[in-house]
Parts: C-alpha cells; structure tokens; sequence
C-alpha cells in the first residue's frame, strides 16, 4: 500500500502530496465552508455523516496519516471535519461535474471516472459494505481492528481486493484523496488545524510576496505559515 505514509517516508510523502493538495483546494473557491472556531474533534458534530460513518472516516484517517513520528497526525490537524464538510458541498454532490450517461461503472479506469454516483454517494454506500467485509474477513468493523489489521484491510482496499461494485471502486481514492487535501488545504476549509501541517513541512502559506527571497537559495525562510483569514502558525 505504497500511498500509506508509515510504508514510505513520512516526510516525504507529504511534502509531495502537499503542492497538488492544497493548490487544488485553494484554487477552488466552492471548496470554502465559512467556518467559525471550531470545537475540539471529539466534540464536532458531523453535518454529512452519520455515527457509523464517522467513526470509520476518523479511524481510517488515523491510518492514512498517523501520529507516529515527528509530525502532526490527520487526527490532530482535523482531517475528518474537512472530509465531513466536503461531503456536504459541491464536491461530495458533484455539482460543478459531468455527470450524464452514459456510464461504464466496470470500464478500464484509464478512462477516467464513469460511476454514476457522486461522491457523497459512493462514501454512503461504500463504508457500510467495507465495514461488512472486514466484520466478515477480520471479525469486527473496521474501527476496532488494530492498526495492523487496519492497514492490511485498507491495503485490499486499494487493491480492489474488497470486490466492491464497480460503481464504488474510486472509494479509496476519494479517500486517500480527500485526507492529503484535509491535512494540506488552508484552515478555513475544516482541516490543517492551527497550520500544524503546514508548519511541518516548511510551507509558507498565503503570504503575498516572495521577491527578496527569488535569489536566496538554501536558506530557511524565517516567517510562519500564515492563512488565507491571517491566522499564523
């Protein structure tokens, strides 16, 4: 499962993820939820996602980017909350997509995206039938399996071990997806909490200008992640 962080260099792979991630989301102005002080991930009430869902968008979250090593977990910097408002948005109802048939759920995947379904449905209708594979092949829901087992189960995942229906079969992508662009996007959008992920990799933000910097190679810049709101790391 080579996209998994703990399978490959940490910090390489979110300093490689972090470009696409969050340019993608800052680029994309339907993206923004107009988010107040949110509370502690514990308390967050989810606006998309039932119980069940949540409990496994926040386990499967913790295993894509975990707490191990010397920076910030997908838990830590709120991940889910940002999967979780996305969901209710344009992205998980596919608003600004062609989604006209016909579809070709079980065509070759180099064609790109052919399920009928949105987003929001495929992580409806995916999680439910993933938690009965593991409840049937490892004994419990995906949750409260340990982080072993977890990773083996999101590894068939991605593999297309789990034998979803072909119109699920982005599910693990939309995932892995969604969880690079929570931990990268700016704060506004639910995820990246207090620029924890930002400061990590050395990103510097929303800052306007860099020109005295064009000519200074090899020199860590010394001004903090700063938002799009001006929140600073």
């Amino acid at each position: 499962m080579t996209d998994i962080p703990r399978r490959v260099s940490r910090r390489g792979f979110l300093m490689g993820s972090a470009a696409s991630a969050a340019f993608a989301t800052l680029m994309n102005p339907s993206f923004s939820y107009a988010q107040a002080e949110l509370p502690p991930l514990e308390e967050y009430e989810p606006v998309f996602f039932n119980a069940d869902e949540w409990r496994f968008v926040i386990a499967a979250c913790d295993r894509l980017i975990p707490a191990e090593g010397d920076g910030p977990g997908a838990l830590e910097t709120r991940v889910p909350v940002f999967i979780d408002l996305q969901m209710k948005g344009s992205f998980g109802d596919a608003s600004d997509w062609y989604m006209a048939g016909p579809h070709q759920p079980d065509a070759n995947p180099l064609m790109g995206f052919q399920s009928p379904l949105t987003p929001a449905e495929i992580y409806r209708q995916a999680i439910p039938a993933f938690q009965d594979w593991c409840q049937t092949t490892h004994g419990d829901t995906f949750e409260n399996l340990d982080a072993e087992t977890k990773d083996s189960a999101l590894t068939a995942l991605q593999k297309g071990e789990v034998n979803l229906p072909p119109e699920l079969r982005d599910f693990f992508s939309f995932l892995l997806q969604n969880t690079k662009e929570g931990y990268f996007a700016d704060p506004k959008y639910g995820g990246n909490y207090q620029l924890k992920a930002w400061a990590y990799i050395g990103f510097p933000g929303a800052r306007a200008a860099y020109t005295e910097w064009v000519t200074r190679h090899n020199q860590t810049y010394p001004l903090p992640a700063i938002s799009i709101s001006g929140e600073r790391a």
